[in-house]
């Protein structure tokens, strides 16, 4: 008889969130034994309102883990990323996504492809490393030791990598400033679009999508052409480094999760956000999940593109010209949302209007991972 590694076993859960400092559905899911509070290695969260907002949220969920753990605020930060996502529009409703990893479980050799989740961050980017090549590199290695870390060796059996990268602050400006240094763009709000854009590049270069060569300082936010269709990347104040979630599927890794990805080529390319729900294993009728699969719906994410062009299909809108064009990350969230949440019959749907090098332009990328599948 051969003795096989043990493995851990991927699951997530999402559960909605009743107000920025609402924590209970977590706490519940800890209170029953459905999740052990060690095993959740980073979750990803969507809140209403601003950065304000944003931040109390994530306080309240790390207070939650340390009051847990056993931990201090500030270890629960460094241990357990906490990609916070900003702002809801339209239908979307506040949750929060938990990526669990069970060790110690039993491989199934010969087994079908399974949920597998890495979890790494980059060092600490100074200020003047926001949306340069330097950061691309680091996050291209973060990225590949994600996947090694899961145990994914093709590139192809990664479906999503969700990314939180440092946002420019007049502070930090001003810090790297008496330094000497400069930063890529005096504008903070266009250095941390760059740092995005940098982070989504990382992924692409990671995944053999970009070619490392094409990585130049006018290449970010300056060719649109480079990009990745697996990452999706947004930037916060709280963070120094990138932390990386590398979601995807390995061949025998226990549980029964599954992860899919789809791209929506425009606004209403249904067809491709459906590519992601059949490759997940959920059944779809007249274009939506069937009731009896949406129990399986473990998490869904879209990184929307509506507001990177200004028309679809050549029939102009107005997201960047009406008298709104300053919110049109949050109509461009919107209707994407409106889309996935469509088919999937459930507004638990996390949506992100980053689209700096993520997707082509005007272009939605779409994960799914549902549990239940068959073994």
């Amino acid at each position: 008889m051969i003795d096989r590694p043990l493995m851990d076993e991927a699951r997530v859960f999402t559960v909605p969130i009743g107000a920025p400092e609402d924590v209970s559905g977590v706490a519940r899911l800890f209170d029953e034994g459905v999740v052990d509070p060690a095993h959740v290695v980073a979750l990803i969260a969507q809140t209403e309102g601003d950065g304000h907002a944003r931040g109390y949220a994530a306080t309240c969920l790390q207070l939650l883990f340390a009051e847990r753990l056993g931990l201090t605020r500030a270890a629960v930060f460094d241990r357990i990323p906490m990609l916070m996502i900003g702002g809801t529009a339209g239908l979307m409703s506040p949750h929060v996504t938990l990526f669990v990893k069970v060790p110690g479980q039993a491989p199934v050799p010969g087994g079908p492809k399974r949920l597998a989740i890495g979890v790494t961050s980059t060092r600490a980017l100074l200020p003047e490393e926001y949306g340069t090549p330097t950061h691309v590199a680091l996050v291209a290695e973060a990225v590949r030791a994600g996947m090694a870390q899961a145990g994914i060796a093709s590139a192809d059996d990664v479906a999503c990598v969700e990314m939180k990268c440092p946002q420019m602050t007049a502070a930090r400006a001003a810090e790297a400033a008496g330094r000497g240094a400069t930063t890529v763009h005096p504008s903070a709000a266009a250095a941390s679009s760059m740092s995005r854009g940098a982070s989504a590049l990382g992924c692409a270069v990671a995944l053999g999508e970009v070619a490392a060569e094409a990585i130049t300082q006018d290449a970010i936010a300056g060719r649109p052409d480079l990009y990745t269709q697996r990452g999706s990347a947004s930037s916060g104040n709280e963070q120094v480094a990138v932390r990386v979630v590398v979601i995807g599927n390995v061949a025998g890794a226990p549980g029964d999760h599954v992860a899919a990805r789809g791209v929506m080529a425009h606004q209403l390319d249904l067809d491709g956000a459906r590519a992601a729900f059949a490759g997940a294993g959920l059944r779809l009728a007249d274009g939506v999940v069937v009731a009896e699969d949406r129990p399986r719906l473990a998490a869904a994410f879209v990184n929307a593109g509506a507001d990177s062009v200004g028309d679809w299909q050549g029939r102009r809108h107005t997201m960047l010209s009406d008298l709104l064009a300053g919110f049109s990350g949050h109509v461009a969230k919107a209707v994407a949302h409106a889309a996935i949440a469509g088919i999937a019959q459930e507004t638990l749907v996390l949506g992100n209007a980053g689209a700096e090098h993520q997707g082509a332009p005007g272009s939605n990328l779409v994960c799914v991972i549902a549990r239940g599948c068959a073994p």
